[in-house]
């Protein structure tokens, strides 16, 4: 990884100030707290994700999984279902929407959802991506920006901070809800859970790129190609050098040319350089691998890392529940309070239906099979004249916040 990108990992903090001051004439409200020590960690850690496949996969894992298959809820709270459907203009779902935040708080461990209150009482939420929003120094706004490289204070749109709340122009009220995972000694943004696997994220990013490198080469050896010629001067030899390496070298430079003059014959050779390292490289990835997942507080079967050995339904169904009671559930959580809390004050709504309908993604049993019927396929006691033994499991396999409250 090229070393200003290594620089932007580091949080902020330092001998730099920790915020923004464009000019004294800027006011506070359009100062703001920098993201990282040069402000441009999220654009860091979105281009390490990019990069490393298992981290990626991880993200988008956390993301699905918290976003669920849907939500269920009271369909005689029209106004509620209307949200749930048609969450903004765009046309998205709250569903879409819930993706998308828990995208970013995975990635990020942050993330921005818009509040609009229209005249009419309506209620609109928008995703705002995180990376393009900072705090102000005031910490009562969020400002954004499209290029934080290039910051102007006239460039950016100022919102006030959930639950505080300020008129636009178009005669809407506007806030953002800020979600962050908290971090000590970061009081501004939130630091994503994976923190302490940035490094691991690079190492089996370079391992991977390592691999694509030799198999650009064929496989071939490094070694030291001895050119035999008479040259006049350093020029001449270093157009050679580069003739040779440009046909022959490979990439990124398996082999180094050198010329040398020689009275007599031809001694021109190529001295093999020998490295038997082959196994340290791929316990290197393999360990890599593993301290990423560890580092997400994730699980491997649910990150399908471990199919080569063969699919492991129950196994994948034990994890996926640990992940439900450990983390899925409470990001659910986290993210929809504020939701319920809007819809309950503005949409005049209970909000006691709306759950976040959660399937794991395989099963052991089929969704036809009565509940006495699995119990009896598990060797427990059944009753088929039980009522509650004679759902099936399809009506009881759509886990709910209600398990946490």
């Amino acid at each position: 990884m090229k070393k200003h990108l290594i620089r932007n990992l580091y949080l902020q903090g330092g001998d730099l100030s920790p915020f923004e001051s464009p000019s004294p004439e800027v006011p506070e409200s359009h100062r703001y707290w920098k993201w990282g020590s040069d402000n441009l960690f999220p654009e860091a850690l979105a281009l390490l994700s990019r990069r490393s496949a298992t981290h990626r996969r991880i993200i988008n894992d956390k993301a699905d999984y918290i976003s669920g298959k849907g939500f269920s809820f009271d369909p005689q709270q029209v106004p509620l279902q209307h949200l749930v459907e048609h969450t903004n203009h765009r046309g998205e779902s709250l569903r879409v929407i819930l993706n998308k935040l828990a995208f970013d708080k995975a990635l990020f461990g942050n993330a921005f959802l818009e509040v609009i209150l229209e005249p009419n009482g309506a209620l609109s939420l928008y995703h705002q991506d995180a990376s393009r929003c900072r705090i102000a120094y005031d910490n009562r706004h969020v400002l954004l920006h499209q290029n934080w490289r290039s910051y102007a204070p006239s460039e950016i749109r100022r919102l006030a901070l959930y639950p505080s709340f300020e008129p636009s122009e178009d005669g809407t009220q506007r806030a953002v809800i800020h979600y962050k995972d908290y971090e000590p000694m970061y009081e501004h943004y939130g630091v994503p859970t994976y923190i302490a696997g940035l490094d691991v994220s690079a190492i089996a990013y370079k391992t991977d790129r390592w691999n694509i490198s030799r198999l650009d080469n064929s496989f071939q050896l490094s070694g030291i190609m001895v050119l035999d010629g008479e040259v006049d001067n350093e020029q001449e030899a270093h157009q050679i050098i580069t003739n040779a390496e440009k046909r022959f070298a490979g990439r990124p430079g398996q082999v180094m040319f050198m010329v040398k003059n020689n009275a007599e014959g031809d001694n021109s050779r190529f001295v093999p350089i020998e490295s038997d390292n082959e196994g340290d490289w791929k316990a290197l990835h393999d360990q890599a691998t593993s301290d990423i997942v560890i580092a997400h507080s994730w699980f491997r079967s649910l990150s399908g890392l471990d199919y080569s050995s063969g699919f492991n339904a129950e196994r994948i169904l034990h994890e996926y529940e640990i992940a439900l009671n450990t983390l899925i559930l409470a990001e659910q959580q986290e993210l929809l309070e504020p939701i319920r809390a809007l819809v309950s004050q503005h949409l005049h709504c209970e909000t006691d239906s709306l759950q976040v309908i959660n399937r794991p993604p395989t099963r052991s049993k089929p969704l036809y099979m009565k509940v006495w019927e699995a119990r009896k396929n598990d060797g427990l006691d059944y009753d088929p004249q039980d009522p509650e033994q004679q759902l099936y499991l399809a009506q009881i396999t759509k886990y709910s916040l209600k398990s946490i409250e």
